[in-house]
């Protein structure tokens, strides 16, 4: 990757935005279980970094997918998981597929308010039955005049609390499971939705929902795309999710070696430093070269995407590497702090809680390999 002065200044104000906006307020946010939504993504609107890849027309900057991978990677700054993951599914999740395919009345009505922070989106994919396995999903859009009548129910929907806006994927007709699937935009205030809190063991600051479909109604012109290619479209929006996740994942990394450096060097044991030990400073210099393996493979998924090629398997790679370096990045940082490591307020245990989320989110770490084996055509015949 080749990073402009415009890559560069975009870094700057989203460091900014994390240090004023996000930080100050994140030991609040967490104990409550939300952030205020609304508020904070107005803010981002704007400062124009909602929709960074997005046409002008509807209010976005025109720019290609690695400004995104900018925005993502400089998210790191904020101290948590959380946050910065929720403003991914509005930008970078819920969205694509409506701003490449969905009717011009349709990105008027819905993204062009997205993008300016009017509204918060959410994705409508997994289901209480799994959520690795996309085509397996229950839940119905049955065609009746001209609405839709949705039934079902879909879970841990990142956002999913403060929502105006869902981007549903359901099943259309009765085909092939691959065939049958459509997305369609939900606005959250239809009569028939119920949305239930679920509490999980990190990414507190980020509300995640349960969200209950009973005769839901929305008019068909709110299909995005063509009927049947949901399946489809819902695949290369998982390409941008999973880029956006390896990125957004570096600075946080590179932040825990450096905050566990920091701590070490002045943490004394039997005499000396903790950092003085070796087996100690020959560990955290490992990990500090794999989060550099990841950045490398991470910027070369993205230029290979923004120049149009197929990245599956890169992208697949980048997102299993991510989620077991975050794991082992954390677990080893934890180890050095010792007791402070477990104590619920530490930088090193949050991470560790928030980042256990990354092998399973967004296609988890099996689903990933299975990806990758099919590519390299190495699946039992």
């Amino acid at each position: 990757m080749k990073f402009t002065p415009e890559h560069r200044a975009l870094e700057d104000t989203v460091v900014k935005f994390c240090d004023k906006e996000l930080n100050p307020h994140i030991a609040e946010w967490e104990a409550k279980g939300q952030f205020p939504a609304h508020e904070v993504f107005k803010k981002l609107g704007n400062l124009g970094l909602l929709g960074l890849k997005y046409p002008e027309e509807y209010g976005g900057a025109g720019l290609d997918f690695s400004y995104s991978m900018v925005m993502a990677e400089a998210l790191g700054q904020c101290n948590c998981g959380g946050v910065p993951m929720a403003i991914g599914v509005h930008t970078d999740m819920a969205t694509p597929a409506l701003a490449r395919f969905g009717s011009d009345d349709l990105r008027k009505e819905w993204l062009v308010p997205t993008i300016a922070g009017d509204v918060v989106a959410c994705l409508g994919v997994s289901e209480p039955g799994g959520g690795s396995d996309v085509a397996a999903l229950k839940t119905t859009a049955r065609k009746e005049g001209d609405d839709y009548v949705i039934n079902g129910t879909k879970m841990w929907i990142t956002n999913g609390l403060q929502a105006d806006w869902c981007c549903l994927l359901a099943n259309t007709s009765d085909g092939p499971a691959h065939k049958n699937k459509s997305l369609i935009v939900v606005p959250m205030d239809a009569p028939g939705i119920t949305r239930q809190k679920i509490h999980k063991i990190g990414m507190h600051s980020s509300d995640t929902a349960q969200l209950f479909f009973d005769n839901v109604r929305v008019p068909r012109r709110y299909l995005i795309g063509q009927e049947g290619l949901g399946f489809t479209f819902q695949m290369l929006q998982f390409q941008e999710e999973r880029l956006w996740g390896a990125a957004g994942s570096l600075r946080s990394l590179d932040r825990l070696i450096d905050q566990t450096i920091a701590y070490t060097r002045e943490r004394k044991t039997f005499g000396k430093p903790i950092l003085d030990n070796q087996v100690v400073h020959f560990r955290l210099a490992e990990l500090r070269t794999e989060v550099e393996a990841l950045r490398a493979l991470t910027y070369r998924a993205v230029e290979a995407y923004i120049g149009g090629k197929d990245v599956t398997k890169l992208a697949s790679m980048a997102k299993l590497k991510c989620g077991r370096l975050s794991r082992e990045v954390t677990d080893s940082c934890l180890q050095y702090w010792g007791g402070m490591g477990f104590t619920a307020d530490n930088p090193i245990s949050q991470a560790y809680r928030d980042s256990r989320l990354i092998s399973i989110g967004g296609g988890a770490d099996e689903i990933m390999l299975g990806i990758i084996c099919k590519l390299e055509g190495t699946l039992p015949k």
